[in-house]
């Protein structure tokens, strides 16, 4: 005699019915589609036991619900491509690959001419200055904020001009007092050596090196007739009627006591300690 065949969910006959044995059970089709079908990925019915499937990493779809996401081209006979989740046919996909223009948001197609700043793409004619919207190709520009200007703009809009020759700075510069200078522009008025990074002193809206400071502007002490700069060694300076000393250099006449922040006497044209002064 032979065994009953049962229907694993409802308990019907299965004799002489079509039926379905799945992961060793047996069940009929209405409980297969209720119980046990998967369930389609583009129209979320199930897939019912005499529908054909599609199968792809662990997801499902009816037969005619497998298309191109994109142009809805029927793909369960042909190529495709798994592309962030969807399913696209080789031509959607190639599009979909592409690289979008920053400009015109439309594919960037490969061998046409582009411009990529910082992971940016555009096509070449659509790269254009922020302020006359004129193309920058692949031209020099200023990058600023979230706009790009062309060399002119960017001159006109933010560069500032240096005092000496009121041209535009575009690139490093320096600056003294808040005044802007190019470099080659700051220089000693003597002997025009670059004064950027280097020490120098200013007299009467002048500047000068060091070296011609102390030779050609610099008062000279009245001691050791060596110039008086007003830094480093020497940087306090005694002053009395038109002479100057380094306070280092004044000193007694006679004994050679410093007299610098001291009481002292001056006879022609020396120093002197008042003890020393009262023995002249």
């Amino acid at each position: 005699m032979s065994e009953k065949l049962n229907c694993h969910y409802c308990q019907d006959s299965l004799q002489g019915k079509k039926y379905v044995h799945k992961d060793g059970l047996h069940c009929c089709l209405p409980c297969f589609d209720k119980h046990c079908a998967n369930t389609c990925e583009e129209c979320h019915k199930p897939i019912s036991a005499d529908s054909k499937e599609v199968h792809y990493k662990n997801r499902y779809w009816h037969n005619n619900c497998f298309i191109c996401s994109k142009c809805h081209q029927p793909l369960a006979s042909e190529t495709f491509v798994s592309w962030e989740n969807k399913i696209l046919c080789n031509k959607c996909a190639t599009k979909e690959a592409s690289p979008k223009c920053k400009g015109c948001l439309q594919d960037i197609v490969a061998g046409e001419q582009n411009v990529e700043y910082k992971g940016t793409i555009w096509h070449k004619n659509c790269f254009v200055c922020s302020n006359c919207k004129q193309v920058i190709g692949t031209q020099s520009f200023f990058p600023k904020d979230e706009e790009f200007y062309c060399v002119a703009c960017h001159e006109t809009k933010f560069a500032k001009y240096c005092v000496k020759c009121n041209q535009p700075i575009t690139s490093g510069g320096i600056s003294y007092q808040d005044q802007p200078w190019h470099a080659k522009c700051f220089v000693c008025v003597n002997c025009s050596k670059e004064l950027g990074g280097q020490r120098f002193t200013a007299v009467e809206d002048k500047y000068y090196c060091i070296d011609c400071y102390k030779n050609f502007v610099a008062k000279k002490c009245a001691g050791c007739k060596d110039a008086i700069t007003g830094f480093g060694k020497g940087a306090n300076v005694v002053t009395h009627e038109e002479n100057s000393w380094h306070d280092y250099c004044f000193n007694c006449k006679n004994c050679s006591a410093n007299l610098a922040n001291k009481r002292f006497v001056f006879h022609e044209e020396q120093v002197y300690c008042p003890e020393c002064a009262k023995k002249l």
